[in-house]
């Protein structure tokens, strides 16, 4: 399943993807800019920008937008970009202060993006982006760069173009730098001029072309697709053209606006580009796919909620016959294990704000096999995880670090299959330094130097097409980089391949866990459950009722709110998404007519995928249940209502007993 964080660089794809096929055939320099700078706008919503292109062949000219011309600092910030490259700037310009001069007249405040035009390696200029304080980040310097890479390319272009309109260069020198295969066509059909690319793609010396119909050269396959781009020149169409595994996109443009009797062809190969959209189609539907098993696992919570319930509740009856006992163990035994699969599926697809805290490996990494389980006896390989006793525990996101350990993983397990046989995909554990180790060892084909080297590039990927975005590696390094850490690769060809994941411990003090002992006492509560599901209501009204308690349900929001504005309880548990009226606006309501019985209300539910749901929990500070939860979870609520009322007629093993307070 893909990872929350793989959402945001797929958005990225397709900004850039849109941006290059928005300046396919533009070979005006102020189109390219104007192009450019309406997509910042549009994507970053900066406060300002400042851009700086230099034109090394005639005299340096300076467009600036965004600043007044006559600021004395704008030069030297965007020249900061052509000493440093890529920049990403949280906390304003104070840091760069000995290389920007005069940063007093600057109002450096806010987040900045800074990134070069480079061109055949060579900075051809600079764009400065200013946000709001931490509006940008990693991801937003990453599109910047995208759209900067891509408008350099056609720049360099228009470059090009300029150069022979002015006639400054032979128009010869000129096309023949120009990646695209141009090709000039008259009124005849005859080739006037191409250059070298367009020899080279029609296997032809540029020689022999001039004169000649293009029919001849080009494959018969792309004859009518051709001409009608011929004939519907200027209207901005183009066509696309396959030969062999490459893909080009072509466009007619007029020489001459009042003179349409010679065309120029252009030739844009945009096999990559075809590939990556590709990928990206692939990676959508697996997106769509993952999004879908989040769904149907949040469904499958209530069933769940009913089965570990009721298992739950038939363990603690002393009536059971001894011979369904072992049956009712398996029942109970296997409804938490399903309840534990939809909870890591749940856990990994949600969508919700970092947040850092110590965590054990252990129970992080059964989570991830247990989660790739299918996977890895598809592929047939066998999987050991080793941790060291006793292992300290590092500071992390565990969503994040657990995303790392699937890419890891699922690399490793994909690794094996290729070579046909059956293999080991082993995980160890170990206290490294200052910190953590955690390898993942394979004893698939390895890879050699100069595969290792390009793993981590973005996009690059061995898999077969559609079967990878060449992203996961990359984005584990970004993951593993922001946590202080640092992912290694150590392999050899037909040996094997080993990642090393290194982390920094914690700096906090784990918070202890919750009290789970099924023996604490509470008092004689009354309980209000809320749900539509009749089977729920069943269970916690028979269960509630067995400790001693005294529970009253309702089916909805609206009959809930009804109860609560004429009885007394010591606590709700609703639901959260309910017909007719839903646990937030049950709670809403609740808080407007009773809000002291509203600080007593608890929500169960299953719904943790979406962010607002979350947010919505956190925003209460109030304990909730996960369904399904057990009823040593549902105990340790009760006896936590129980100890923040005071004492009362209290409860052991369901049997009430008199407490008298201490004088």
């Amino acid at each position: 399943m893909p990872d929350a964080d793989s959402g945001a660089n797929l958005s990225l794809l397709r900004r850039v993807t849109a941006f290059g096929q928005e300046l396919a055939g533009t070979l005006r320099r102020a189109s390219v800019v104007d192009v450019l700078l309406r997509h910042i706008r549009e994507t970053l919503s900066p406060k300002e920008i400042a851009l700086s292109l230099f034109d090394r062949d005639v005299e340096t000219r300076d467009t600036v937008h965004g600043w007044p011309a006559s600021h004395p600092d704008r030069r030297s910030l965007l020249e900061l970009a052509s000493r440093r490259g890529p920049l990403l700037l949280a906390d304003g310009l104070d840091m760069f202060a000995g290389e920007v001069a005069n940063t007093s007249h600057l109002d450096g405040a806010g987040s900045w993006l800074i990134a070069p035009f480079l061109a055949k390696g060579r900075v051809t200029g600079a764009v400065a982006v200013r946000g709001e304080p931490a509006r940008y980040t990693e991801a937003d310097l990453a599109l910047l760069e995208g759209l900067v890479s891509q408008a350099s390319i056609a720049l360099e272009s228009a470059r090009l173009v300029d150069l022979h309109d002015d006639g400054r260069r032979s128009w010869q020198e000129v096309v023949d730098a120009i990646s695209p295969a141009i090709c000039i066509v008259d009124r005849g059909g005859r080739i006037r001029r191409a250059n070298r690319a367009f020899a080279d793609l029609v296997n032809a010396p540029p020689a022999g072309l001039i004169g000649r119909p293009w029919q001849a050269f080009v494959p018969p396959e792309w004859a009518t697709d051709l001409q009608r781009t011929l004939d519907q020149q200027g209207v901005g169409r183009e066509a696309e053209l396959r030969t062999g595994e490459r893909t080009y996109a072509v466009t007619a443009v007029p020489i001459s606006s009042t003179d349409r009797s010679t065309v120029v062809l252009l030739f844009d190969d945009q096999t990559e580009r075809r590939r990556l959209q590709d990928q990206l189609i692939q990676s959508e539907k697996m997106s769509a796919i993952g999004q879908l098993i989040a769904g149907i696992a949040h469904d499958l919570n209530n069933p769940l909620a009913s089965v570990v319930g009721f298992a739950d509740y038939l363990t603690e009856v002393p009536q059971v016959p001894p011979a369904l006992r072992e049956p009712l163990a398996v029942i109970q035994e296997e409804a938490v294990r399903a309840s534990n699969i939809v909870k890591n599926l749940l856990s990994f697809a949600r969508k919700q704000e970092h947040q850092r805290r110590p965590t054990a490996l252990q129970p992080l990494l059964d989570a991830t096999f247990l989660l790739l389980r299918n996977q890895l006896m598809a592929h047939r390989v066998e999987a050991k995880v080793e941790v060291e006793p006793d292992l300290p525990m590092p500071d992390i996101d565990p969503n994040q670090i657990q995303q790392v350990f699937v890419n890891l993983i699922n690399n490793a397990a994909q690794a094996i299959a290729s070579t046909g046989r059956p293999g080991t995909v082993e995980v160890r554990a170990r206290r490294w330094m200052d910190g953590v180790a955690i390898e993942v060892c394979d004893d698939g084909p390895g890879m050699s130097e100069a595969l290792a080297a390009q793993v981590f590039e973005p996009f690059f990927t061995t898999k077969p097409e559609g079967e990878g975005t060449g992203l996961g590696l990359s984005i584990s390094q970004g993951i593993v980089r922001e946590h202080g850490g640092r992912i290694m690769l150590s392999t050899e060809e037909d040996k094997g391949s080993t990642f090393t994941v290194q982390l920094p411990l914690a700096t906090r003090t784990p918070a202890p866990p919750p009290d789970a002992d099924h023996r604490v006492p509470t008092k004689r509560l009354r309980v209000l459950v809320v749900d539509d599901e009749p089977h729920i209501l069943h269970y916690m009204r028979a269960t509630l009722e067995a400790w001693g308690h005294i529970p009253v349900v309702a089916g909805d929001g609206e009959e809930a709110l009804t109860l609560a504005t004429r009885e007394s309880f010591d606590l709700v548990i609703s639901d959260l998404r309910m017909p007719r009226l839903g646990g937030r606006e049950f709670y809403e309501e609740l808080a407007r007519l009773r809000p002291a019985l509203a600080t007593r209300l608890v929500f169960s539910t299953g719904d943790t995928v979406r962010g607002d749901t979350l947010a919505f929990l956190e925003s209460l500070g109030r304990p909730y249940l996960h369904k399904p939860f057990s009823l040593a979870e549902l105990r340790s609520l009760l006896g936590q209502v129980a100890r923040e009322s005071g004492p009362h007629v209290l409860l052991r093993d369901s049997r009430p007993v008199e407490v008298v307070p201490e004088t």
